[in-house]
C-alpha cells in the first residue's frame, strides 16, 4: 500500500518533464493541498494538482526534496478502498534556504487489478521550520 504514496513523493522530489503522475486512480480523485486553490477535486483532478505543485514548486524555489515517514495511524479497510494517517516530515530547500515541514497526510488508497491507487488525500502541516542562512 505504500507504493503509491512514495511514487507519489519521488514525482514531488523530481518533477520529471513530460510525465505525469501516475499513482493516483483514473476517476474520482479529490485532494487537499496547502496551495492554491487547495481543493482538487472531480474530473481532471490529478492533473490539475500536478500543475498546481509544478507552479508552487517554482514559486518557492523548491529542491532536494525528501519525505521521512513515522509509523502510519488509524488504518481502516471498506471493500476495496483503504484510509491511513501517514505522519511525515518533509525536507529540503525553498528560496536556498533549509526547511523542515512536519504534517501529516491522511489517504484513501483504491485497489485498481493488482495496484493500489490514490483516490484522494489530505494534507495538514503542524509545524514549519526554515534556516535563517
Amino acid at each position: 500500500m505504500m507504493a503509491p504514496v512514495r511514487e507519489l513523493v519521488d514525482f514531488m522530489s523530481v518533477l520529471p518533464r513530460g510525465k505525469h503522475a501516475p499513482m493516483f486512480a483514473s476517476e474520482g480523485v479529490c485532494i487537499v493541498e496547502n496551495f492554491a486553490p487547495f481543493l482538487f477535486c472531480g474530473p481532471g483532478a490529478a492533473l490539475a494538482w500536478e500543475a498546481g505543485f509544478r507552479a508552487h514548486s517554482a514559486e518557492e524555489q523548491l529542491s532536494q526534496l525528501a519525505a521521512r515517514f513515522d509509523e502510519a495511524h488509524d488504518f481502516a479497510k471498506s471493500g476495496t478502498r483503504v484510509y491511513f494517517s501517514l505522519p511525515t516530515t518533509w525536507s529540503g530547500r525553498t528560496h536556498g534556504r533549509s526547511f523542515e515541514e512536519h504534517g501529516a497526510w491522511a489517504f484513501v488508497l483504491e485497489r485498481h487489478r493488482e495496484a493500489w491507487q490514490i483516490v484522494g488525500y489530505g494534507w495538514g502541516v503542524f509545524r514549519y521550520q526554515e534556516a535563517e542562512n
